[in-house]
Order: structure tokens, then C-alpha cells, then sequence
């Protein structure tokens, strides 16, 4: 009769091997699902995109390839040492991954903290080097943005960014045919929380959430990590959405950084 060492150590061989014949995909969400907590609203699959001059988002372009309930969180304007560490610490205790579009001259102010949310797993994007209005600026003045935009990416990320979203998503002719030809995809929204506007309580914001999201059923989500408001209130956020079945979907793109 096998010792119970002996036992242990066979059923221990043969849980890795199980293991090791599951497809990459799954690997990866049956042991994060192993290490989150069963109240953590958790990452249900990675979205791969390739790079091209695509746009999504129903505010303005065709929606994102989600399935009903799934939905993406993404964050603009860091980062912020004030309020950014709050939000990447409410993601890892939901054991959640989500996309950043960072502005250039943050990024630049912050480097070590947006080399820590990249690192953390999360996808990162561009969302102007200044945030201007870009329909009150020349063109002249666009497109320089742009390229101090990606500059900035470069001097902290290396590599080339892979996505952006516009400022106050006010989309121009000029800099969609600039990312066009560089094969960088336009990212809009489908719902968020208004999480600008001031002296909004945790219950307010997600109220705000749930209801832009219930007509959509799943989609794009604009919140903002530069704000203190929305940092409280997301670990509230989270909550809510494992409560009324949405899922989270990481999205990232083929050979981005």
C-alpha cells in the first residue's frame, strides 16, 4: 500500500499534468480564478486585437466585439500619484485588468507609476500629450500634439502604442488620418459614470454606471483614475458589476507593449 507522502506527491504530479495539457487561455483563468477571491468580480478572457486603423465604441463607431454582459474598463487622464495607486490597488483586489489611456504630459511627470500600472498586467494607450480641444486648434497644432503624444510613450514605454482615445472624445479628420496611416485604432465608449462632475458620492457614481449600462447590456467603459472621487467609489463599482453579472474582457493588442 502507497504511504500517504507517496499518495501526495502522485496527486500532486498529476494536477500539474492536468495542468500543463489545458489550453494557454484557460491555464490562465483557471489559476487566476484559483488566487481571487469568490466575491472578486475578476477577468473573465483577454481580447487580442491586431493593429489596424480601427475605431470602436458606440458613441461614436461600431461597438467592440463583447458578448452580452461582458464589459471593458477603461481609465483616462493619469496617471495621478494621488489617485491612480487607489484604483490599481481596487483592480488587484478584484482581480481585475483594464486599459489606461495616459496623457503625455503626466505619463512624463509619473513615469515610475505608469511603468507600474503597465506592469501590473493593465494595457496602456494614448489620450493627447496636453488634452486640449482639438477642434478649436489648427491642424498644425493636432498633429504636434500627436507626435508629443508619442514621444512621451516612447521615452517611458519604448515601442509603439497600439491604441488611442481623443480628448473629451472630440474626434477631428486630421488626427484620424494620422492614426490611420500609423495602423493605431480609435477607442470611443459605450457608458461610463461622469465621474468629471463634482461631489459625486461612490452610490452615485455607480447608480450613474449601471443605469448608462443597462439599455447596452455590455460594452466600452470611460471611467477616469485622475480623479479622487472615482478612485473611492470603484471598489463600490466592481461590487455592483459582479453583483448584476457583468464580466470583464482584459483588452490588449498583438505585439503592443
Amino acid at each position: 500500500m502507497a504511504t500517504l507522502p507517496t499518495l501526495r506527491r502522485a496527486l500532486s504530479f498529476r494536477a500539474l499534468a492536468a495542468l500543463a495539457s489545458l489550453p494557454a487561455a484557460l491555464l490562465f483563468t483557471t489559476m487566476a480564478s484559483a488566487s481571487c477571491p469568490a466575491d472578486a468580480l475578476g477577468t473573465s478572457r483577454t481580447l487580442t486585437m491586431p493593429r489596424a486603423a480601427a475605431a470602436y465604441g458606440t458613441a461614436q463607431h461600431p461597438p467592440l466585439p463583447l458578448q452580452p454582459g461582458e464589459v471593458l474598463l477603461t481609465f483616462d487622464d493619469g496617471p495621478r500619484a494621488e489617485s491612480t495607486p487607489l484604483v490599481l490597488r481596487a483592480l488587484a483586489q478584484h482581480c481585475v485588468l483594464a486599459t489606461f489611456f495616459m496623457n503625455g504630459e503626466p505619463l512624463l511627470q509619473q513615469p515610475a507609476l505608469a511603468k507600474q500600472v503597465a506592469a501590473a498586467g493593465h494595457t496602456v494607450g494614448m489620450h493627447g500629450f496636453q488634452h486640449p480641444h482639438f477642434g478649436e486648434l489648427p491642424e498644425a497644432a493636432q498633429l504636434a500634439d500627436l507626435s508629443a503624444m508619442q514621444a512621451a510613450w516612447r521615452q517611458v514605454f519604448g515601442g509603439q502604442p497600439a491604441a488611442y482615445r481623443f480628448p473629451f472624445l472630440e474626434e477631428t479628420p486630421a488626427l484620424h488620418a494620422a492614426l490611420k496611416a500609423q495602423a493605431i485604432t480609435v477607442m470611443s465608449v459605450d457608458a461610463g459614470a461622469d465621474d468629471w462632475l463634482p461631489d459625486q458620492t461612490p452610490a452615485m457614481l455607480t447608480e450613474r454606471l449601471l443605469a448608462q449600462l443597462r439599455p447596452k447590456g455590455s460594452g466600452i467603459i470611460l471611467l477616469h483614475d485622475a480623479q479622487d472621487q472615482t478612485a473611492r467609489a470603484l471598489p463600490t463599482m466592481l461590487a455592483a458589476l459582479k453583483a448584476h453579472g457583468y464580466r470583464v474582457v482584459h483588452l490588449r493588442w498583438a505585439d503592443a507593449p
